[in-house]
Protein backbone atom coordinates (compact mmCIF):
# COMPACT_ATOMS: atom_id res chain seq x y z
CA UNK A 1 0.00 0.00 0.00
CA UNK A 2 0.99 3.59 -0.87
CA UNK A 3 0.42 6.78 -0.97
CA UNK A 4 0.15 9.22 -3.94
CA UNK A 5 -0.13 12.69 -3.68
CA UNK A 6 0.23 16.25 -6.17
CA UNK A 7 -0.54 19.75 -6.53
CA UNK A 8 -1.97 20.89 -9.80
CA UNK A 9 -1.14 24.45 -11.21
CA UNK A 10 -2.95 27.02 -13.38
CA UNK A 11 -1.12 24.91 -16.58
CA UNK A 12 -3.77 22.02 -15.66
CA UNK A 13 -6.56 24.25 -16.07
CA UNK A 14 -9.37 25.80 -13.71
CA UNK A 15 -10.53 22.34 -11.62
CA UNK A 16 -14.09 24.12 -10.38
CA UNK A 17 -17.04 24.47 -11.46
CA UNK A 18 -18.23 27.37 -9.10
CA UNK A 19 -16.46 29.90 -10.65
CA UNK A 20 -17.14 31.47 -13.93
CA UNK A 21 -16.38 29.19 -16.53
CA UNK A 22 -17.37 26.72 -19.28
CA UNK A 23 -18.63 23.16 -17.50
CA UNK A 24 -17.57 21.49 -20.24
CA UNK A 25 -14.37 22.90 -20.41
CA UNK A 26 -13.96 22.04 -16.32
CA UNK A 27 -14.75 18.60 -17.14
CA UNK A 28 -11.75 18.12 -19.89
CA UNK A 29 -9.58 19.45 -17.42
CA UNK A 30 -10.70 16.93 -14.55
CA UNK A 31 -9.90 14.22 -16.82
CA UNK A 32 -6.76 15.36 -18.78
CA UNK A 33 -5.31 15.58 -14.82
CA UNK A 34 -6.28 12.36 -14.13
CA UNK A 35 -4.68 10.65 -16.93
CA UNK A 36 -1.62 12.75 -16.16
CA UNK A 37 -1.33 11.48 -12.44
CA UNK A 38 -3.01 7.81 -13.88
CA UNK A 39 -6.27 7.67 -11.18
CA UNK A 40 -9.52 7.55 -12.60
CA UNK A 41 -11.71 10.65 -12.75
CA UNK A 42 -14.89 8.95 -11.77
CA UNK A 43 -13.51 8.30 -8.70
CA UNK A 44 -12.27 11.73 -7.82
CA UNK A 45 -14.13 13.13 -4.47
CA UNK A 46 -14.25 16.72 -4.04
CA UNK A 47 -16.22 19.08 -1.73
CA UNK A 48 -18.49 22.17 -2.27
CA UNK A 49 -15.86 24.39 0.61
CA UNK A 50 -17.60 27.17 2.80
CA UNK A 51 -14.77 27.82 5.35
CA UNK A 52 -15.80 25.74 8.05
CA UNK A 53 -14.78 23.23 10.06
CA UNK A 54 -16.84 20.53 8.88
CA UNK A 55 -15.26 17.37 8.31
CA UNK A 56 -16.48 13.89 6.47
CA UNK A 57 -15.00 10.55 6.61
CA UNK A 58 -15.90 8.93 2.77
CA UNK A 59 -15.41 6.05 1.49
CA UNK A 60 -16.65 3.93 -2.25
CA UNK A 61 -20.46 4.36 -1.04
CA UNK A 62 -19.95 8.46 -0.85
CA UNK A 63 -21.16 10.61 -3.23
CA UNK A 64 -18.98 12.50 -5.29
CA UNK A 65 -19.38 15.94 -4.35
CA UNK A 66 -19.25 16.67 -0.68
CA UNK A 67 -21.42 19.58 0.36
CA UNK A 68 -20.83 21.87 2.80
CA UNK A 69 -17.77 20.55 3.97
CA UNK A 70 -13.74 21.71 4.17
CA UNK A 71 -12.40 18.32 5.04
CA UNK A 72 -12.70 14.63 3.60
CA UNK A 73 -11.20 11.69 4.98
CA UNK A 74 -10.56 7.90 3.89
CA UNK A 75 -9.31 4.88 4.31
CA UNK A 76 -10.61 3.44 0.96
CA UNK A 77 -7.91 3.05 -1.49
CA UNK A 78 -8.28 4.20 -5.32
CA UNK A 79 -10.57 7.24 -4.07
CA UNK A 80 -8.95 10.45 -4.91
CA UNK A 81 -10.05 13.36 -3.12
CA UNK A 82 -9.93 16.83 -3.85
CA UNK A 83 -9.21 20.43 -2.38
CA UNK A 84 -9.49 23.32 -4.77
CA UNK A 85 -7.78 26.52 -4.06
CA UNK A 86 -6.71 29.97 -5.33
CA UNK A 87 -4.73 31.85 -2.45
CA UNK A 88 -6.49 29.80 0.46
CA UNK A 89 -3.93 26.74 1.99
CA UNK A 90 -4.51 23.51 -0.23
CA UNK A 91 -3.53 20.98 2.93
CA UNK A 92 -2.98 17.22 2.36
CA UNK A 93 -2.50 14.53 5.57
CA UNK A 94 -2.08 11.21 5.29
CA UNK A 95 -0.42 7.84 7.21
CA UNK A 96 1.01 5.80 4.94
CA UNK A 97 0.88 2.72 8.34
CA UNK A 98 -2.36 3.12 9.03
CA UNK A 99 -3.78 3.85 4.63
CA UNK A 100 -5.78 6.84 5.90
CA UNK A 101 -5.37 10.04 4.00
CA UNK A 102 -7.22 13.89 3.75
CA UNK A 103 -7.47 16.94 1.95
CA UNK A 104 -8.26 19.65 3.53
CA UNK A 105 -9.10 23.44 2.76
CA UNK A 106 -7.83 25.85 5.32
CA UNK A 107 -8.56 29.12 4.69
CA UNK A 108 -8.76 32.23 7.60
CA UNK A 109 -11.97 31.17 8.65
CA UNK A 110 -11.14 27.47 8.93
CA UNK A 111 -7.99 27.83 9.80
CA UNK A 112 -8.94 29.87 12.90
CA UNK A 113 -11.63 26.75 14.03
CA UNK A 114 -8.66 24.93 13.62
CA UNK A 115 -9.58 22.18 10.80
CA UNK A 116 -6.39 20.53 10.35
CA UNK A 117 -5.73 20.23 14.07
CA UNK A 118 -9.71 18.24 14.09
CA UNK A 119 -8.92 16.36 10.48
CA UNK A 120 -5.82 14.95 12.49
CA UNK A 121 -7.58 14.16 15.80
CA UNK A 122 -10.03 12.16 13.50
CA UNK A 123 -6.92 10.19 12.20
CA UNK A 124 -5.84 9.79 15.73
CA UNK A 125 -9.31 8.86 17.10
CA UNK A 126 -10.78 6.98 14.33
CA UNK A 127 -8.15 5.29 12.43
CA UNK A 128 -5.72 4.65 15.71
CA UNK A 129 -2.77 6.93 13.91
CA UNK A 130 0.11 7.35 15.60
CA UNK A 131 1.10 11.26 15.46
CA UNK A 132 4.39 11.07 14.58
CA UNK A 133 3.06 9.21 11.51
CA UNK A 134 1.00 11.68 10.19
CA UNK A 135 2.76 13.42 7.48
CA UNK A 136 1.20 17.07 6.41
CA UNK A 137 1.60 18.79 3.54
CA UNK A 138 0.66 22.75 2.84
CA UNK A 139 0.61 23.35 -0.97
CA UNK A 140 1.29 26.77 -2.32
CA UNK A 141 -0.89 29.57 -0.96
CA UNK A 142 -0.94 33.38 -0.40
CA UNK A 143 1.75 33.97 2.15
CA UNK A 144 2.32 36.06 4.80
CA UNK A 145 4.11 38.60 2.63
CA UNK A 146 0.53 39.38 0.80
CA UNK A 147 -1.21 38.32 3.12
CA UNK A 148 -2.75 41.58 4.45
CA UNK A 149 -5.93 41.96 6.76
CA UNK A 150 -7.77 44.74 8.37
CA UNK A 151 -6.25 46.29 11.57
CA UNK A 152 -9.12 44.72 13.82
CA UNK A 153 -8.57 41.29 12.55
CA UNK A 154 -4.50 41.45 12.60
CA UNK A 155 -5.61 42.70 16.31
CA UNK A 156 -7.93 39.16 16.40
CA UNK A 157 -5.33 37.15 15.10
CA UNK A 158 -2.74 38.77 18.03
CA UNK A 159 -4.64 38.22 21.06
CA UNK A 160 -5.99 34.42 19.43
CA UNK A 161 -2.87 33.31 18.81
CA UNK A 162 0.21 35.40 19.13
CA UNK A 163 2.22 38.43 18.67
CA UNK A 164 4.97 36.18 16.16
CA UNK A 165 1.71 35.25 13.58
CA UNK A 166 1.65 39.12 12.44
CA UNK A 167 3.51 41.83 11.06
CA UNK A 168 1.90 45.06 10.58
CA UNK A 169 -1.14 43.90 9.03
CA UNK A 170 0.31 40.51 7.44
CA UNK A 171 -0.69 37.62 9.56
CA UNK A 172 1.27 34.10 8.82
CA UNK A 173 -1.82 31.50 8.07
CA UNK A 174 1.29 28.58 7.42
CA UNK A 175 2.59 29.22 11.01
CA UNK A 176 -0.88 29.15 12.56
CA UNK A 177 -1.44 25.62 11.14
CA UNK A 178 1.73 24.48 11.92
CA UNK A 179 1.37 25.38 15.32
CA UNK A 180 -1.84 24.13 15.63
CA UNK A 181 -0.76 20.68 14.31
CA UNK A 182 2.38 20.85 16.68
CA UNK A 183 0.05 20.94 19.51
CA UNK A 184 -0.64 17.01 18.81
CA UNK A 185 2.67 16.11 18.46
CA UNK A 186 2.51 16.02 14.37
CA UNK A 187 6.49 17.39 13.34
CA UNK A 188 6.65 15.88 9.74
CA UNK A 189 4.85 18.95 7.94
CA UNK A 190 6.27 20.29 4.99
CA UNK A 191 5.46 24.08 4.22
CA UNK A 192 5.52 25.16 0.20
CA UNK A 193 7.64 28.24 0.39
CA UNK A 194 5.38 29.71 -2.95
CA UNK A 195 2.94 32.59 -2.73
CA UNK A 196 0.35 32.35 -5.16
CA UNK A 197 -0.28 35.97 -5.20
CA UNK A 198 3.38 37.24 -5.52
CA UNK A 199 5.44 34.53 -6.55
CA UNK A 200 5.17 34.61 -10.59
CA UNK A 201 4.24 30.94 -10.58
CA UNK A 202 1.31 29.33 -12.56
CA UNK A 203 -0.91 29.10 -9.72
CA UNK A 204 -4.70 30.63 -9.73
CA UNK A 205 -4.76 33.64 -7.03
CA UNK A 206 -7.86 35.77 -6.25
CA UNK A 207 -6.60 38.52 -4.53
CA UNK A 208 -5.06 38.92 -7.98
CA UNK A 209 -7.71 38.14 -9.98
CA UNK A 210 -11.08 37.87 -8.50
CA UNK A 211 -12.16 36.42 -11.38
CA UNK A 212 -9.81 33.49 -11.32
CA UNK A 213 -9.86 29.65 -11.32
CA UNK A 214 -8.90 27.09 -8.77
CA UNK A 215 -6.17 24.86 -8.68
CA UNK A 216 -5.81 21.72 -6.74
CA UNK A 217 -4.27 19.41 -4.23
CA UNK A 218 -5.16 15.30 -4.39
CA UNK A 219 -4.15 12.61 -2.50
CA UNK A 220 -5.02 8.98 -2.39
CA UNK A 221 -4.22 5.72 -1.39
CA UNK A 222 -2.95 3.50 -4.16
Amino acid sequence: MGIKYFFSNSFDGNLAFHVEDDKNIVIKNRRDLAKKHNYKDEDLVYMNQIHTDNIVVVDENSPKLIDNCDAIITKSKNIPLMVMVADCIPILMYDENKGVVAAIHAGRNSTFKEIAKKTAQIFIDKFYSNPKEIKVILGPSIQKCCYEVSLDMAKIVENSFGKKFVENRNIDLQSINKKQLNDLSILDIEISNICTKCGNMPYFSYRKDVKTGRFAGVVQVD
